[in-house]
């Protein structure tokens, strides 16, 4: 971006970096000595330096964007100066002259590594591979060695979404549909509750504005009746807090936007039904070895006022999740009938909840020797993914997948015959256990006994089981047992030993294929083997000589060919399938009974599509293009279900796509209602739909339980406006409360 600036501008410009970077000073409260500001100096000089020619979308110089990086890494992670300095460095070798030799030679080894892994995957990558995926990839692999990538890749990916107003919106789109898909639930997993709860209240902004927009005029309308309402919740226990001679900080916290919204979604009410849209968060001031007591004494004060929900009692102190967290959570009853979630925690507590990995980490440096619950957790959390990261596994989606198993999970805790307590995930099986407890004992499980009870290798474990592995030298690990274990490391381990095992027969393949070749004329060289491959769509060669081996293939019934000079030529070629075609190589007239409805791609082009049948889009909804591996597009609306794993993971396959003039024809949309159950309902639903607004019906359904309903019913609308004039009327039906789109 080429701008010219007035000297005056070009001097405030000066001034303002000068500001942000004395402002970074003082957030870096754990690098106050001497030598670690001539160190972060040095950083910040050298990106300023590299960077000084170029300029953020916004239009603002792009060392704005470091120094934002290197503080959030500072102030609301309490990161070290080796973290502030590759912050300030992140971007320097993917975009400026700078190496990571030079980085080596400036600052050190460990300062290199972490740049490495902040820098990009570079290159081509090939057809039919997501290039988001690949950096993913690279990104988690550096977990094995330094966690410190992780962290300041989510301050760089917070930063970017603080400032994603500048970009345009299927780019907002896009890196939005990351967010959700990756870095939010990395965040969550390290424990930075607050970068996690902000990218995803971001996120939402720009995938679902609307609903954001509302939700968030709500919170701020609200806010004044929520502290009244806190502040006569709160006196009695401050008061016998204060009695008792405790020390502590108490808060109101309301809930993200992004968590209401996801309330609102998944229980289909609106804001004013859900009811813990905030919650009272109490903060001991108490030392280590008093936290377990002090908190359990509060509890005991809380409910001396206000009658607990025993069904929502959450002890975390004495089991912490496995990212570290601890807390005492309950659920009250306050004077005016609402549920309130009062929070119990002590000071440190509180930091590695707020801060995650950073603030456990720096506990554990200032005070050695100290044991805290959380830690063995976090520390086997860590060990499990680094289990994950050194498998082989070659696709970079499939490896993507398998993390993010090990992310936004419940967690259950099990024993073993011993009393060695072990956190799982929910749903996790017998299988994911013995494979928990060690490699061997995963790959010769043939069962277990649960609770002293013979139980098969699938079967679901639930909290406080207490679990006895059986084994034998004879059982190795079988393909199918992927359909239900469900870690990722369990996943990762089957993985690999299937893969060496097909790599023992694929090499008696390999022998097999040579000799055949030989026989018939043929050079046992690459071209001939990719030809072989191509033509008879086996994925790899690899694959081409399992099959040979396990005469899944028969080299006898091949194709009609031909040898010439030993080149393998086939005698009629088959049409290329299943291969990814760009956006560029799309284009075809679209047919006519579609009317010009769509215009898709850059250049908002006539092409042949087909509509999502996951999500069903109708004129009128925010859409966009994916082109299919067989080469055809399919038109998605934007909060469709799969939208954000296909935007952050496919990015290169999505095309532009917008609604024209109207469509001669009709979409179908399925739409769920609920209300009370009375006679004549369902005539009343059935007389709106086909009476009053004259629509179609495809199907209908009705299902009734305790004097309430749920209903499905197909229609065929003519666009946005349409079905929002059905919904409105339907609303308008007696006993009907509720009317979504599916």
């Amino acid at each position: 971006m080429s701008i010219t600036l007035t000297d005056e501008q070009l001097e405030a410009e000066k001034q303002e970096i000068l500001r942000r970077y004395r402002g970074l000073l003082r957030a870096a409260v754990h690098s106050k000595d001497r030598a670690s500001r001539r160190k972060i100096r040095k950083a910040f000089d050298i990106a300023l330096d590299a960077h000084k020619d170029m300029r953020r979308k916004s239009g603002e110089p792009y060392i704005y964007h470091p120094i934002s990086v290197a503080r959030v890494v500072a102030e609301e992670m309490g990161l070290d100066t080796t973290s502030i300095v590759c912050a300030l460095l992140h971007d320097t070798v993917e975009d400026t002259y700078m190496t990571l030799e030079d980085v080596e030679q400036l600052f050190g080894k460990q300062e290199r590594e972490i740049v490495d892994g902040l820098t990009k995957m570079s290159g081509v990558f090939e057809p039919g591979t997501s290039a988001q995926a690949e950096n993913f990839r690279k990104m988690l692999l550096t977990l094995s060695d330094d966690v410190r990538v992780i962290l300041i890749k989510c301050a760089d990916r917070l930063d970017n979404m603080r400032t994603l107003d500048f970009m345009r919106p299927d780019k907002q789109q896009k890196i939005a549909s990351e967010t959700l898909f990756m870095y939010a639930p990395l965040a969550h997993r390290l424990g930075l509750y607050s970068i996690k709860t902000e990218l995803e209240d971001l996120a939402l902004k720009y995938k679902e504005p609307e609903a954001y927009a509302e939700i968030e005029g709500k919170l701020r309308k609200t806010k004044a009746v929520r502290t009244r309402f806190i502040n006569a919740f709160t006196l009695p226990i401050r008061r016998a807090l204060d009695a008792a001679g405790l020390a502590y900080e108490m808060k109101g916290r309301t809930k993200s936007v992004f968590s209401i919204w996801k309330k609102m979604q998944k229980q289909r009410v609106s804001f004013e039904q859900v009811y813990d849209v905030f919650a009272v968060r109490i903060i001991l001031e108490t030392p280590v070895a008093q936290e377990k007591a002090d908190a359990w004494r509060t509890y005991s004060i809380v409910t001396d006022f206000y009658q607990p929900n025993p069904d929502r009692l959450r002890d975390w102190i004495s089991l912490p999740k496995a990212n570290g967290y601890e807390s005492l959570h309950t659920t009250v009853m306050s004077p005016s009938g609402k549920w309130v979630e009062v929070q119990i925690r002590s000071r440190r507590m509180d930091e590695v909840a707020e801060k995650g990995l950073a603030a456990h980490w720096r506990y554990k440096e200032t005070n050695p020797g100290t044991q805290v619950a959380g830690e063995q957790n976090l520390d086997n959390w860590l060990n499990q993914i680094r289990d994950i990261l050194e498998s082989d596994e070659e696709n970079a989606l499939k490896f993507i997948d398998e993390f993010k198993l090990n992310l936004y999970n419940d967690e259950i805790y099990v024993f073993t015959p011993k009393g060695d307590l072990f956190t799982l995930p929910k749903g996790a099986t017998t299988l994911d256990f013995a494979y928990r407890v060690h490699t061997q004992v995963g790959s010769r499980c043939i069962g277990g006994k649960v609770n002293h009870r013979l139980v098969p290798l699938s079967h679901a474990l639930s909290s406080g089981d207490q679990i006895e592995i059986l084994t034998s030298k004879k059982q190795h690990p079988k393909e199918d047992w992927l359909s239900f274990v469900t870690t990722a490391s369990a996943r990762a381990k089957i993985r690999h030993a299937l893969r060496e095992e097909e790599r023992v027969i694929a090499a008696d393949g390999k022998e097999v294929l040579r000799k055949w070749m030989r026989r018939q004329g043929l050079d046992f060289i690459s071209a001939n083997i990719e030809a072989m491959t191509r033509r008879l769509k086996q994925d790899s060669p690899h694959e081409l000589y399992y099959r040979i081996a396990t005469e899944r293939l028969d080299l006898e019934a091949l194709p009609e060919f031909r040898a010439d000079k030993g080149r393998l030529l086939w005698v009629r070629e088959a049409p290329p399938t299943d291969v990814a075609v760009s956006p560029k190589e799309t284009p075809v007239a679209a047919p006519p009974e579609k009317g010009d409805t769509l215009l898709i791609g850059e250049g908002m082009q006539k092409i042949d599509y087909g509509l999502a049948t996951c999500c069903n889009p109708i004129p009128g909804d925010e859409v966009f293009g994916f082109v299919t591996v067989s080469g055809g597009i399919k038109v998605h609306r934007r909060n469709c279900p799969n939208a954000t794993n296909l935007l952050s993971k496919y990015a290169y396959r999505v095309m532009k796509a917008q609604w024209a003039s109207k469509a001669a024809a009709q979409f179908e949309v399925s739409l769920i209602f609920t209300g009370i159950d009375d006679v004549g309902l369902v005539n009343a639903v059935t007389k709106v739909i086909s009476d009053d607004m004259h629509v179609n019906m495809r199907a209908i359904s009705f299902e009734s339980k305790d004097g309430t309903f749920e209903g499905r019913v197909r229609v065929l609308v003519d666009d946005t406006r349409h079905l929002g004039q059905l919904q409105t009327k339907l609303l308008n039906v007696q006993g009907v409360w509720t009317v979504d789109r599916e």
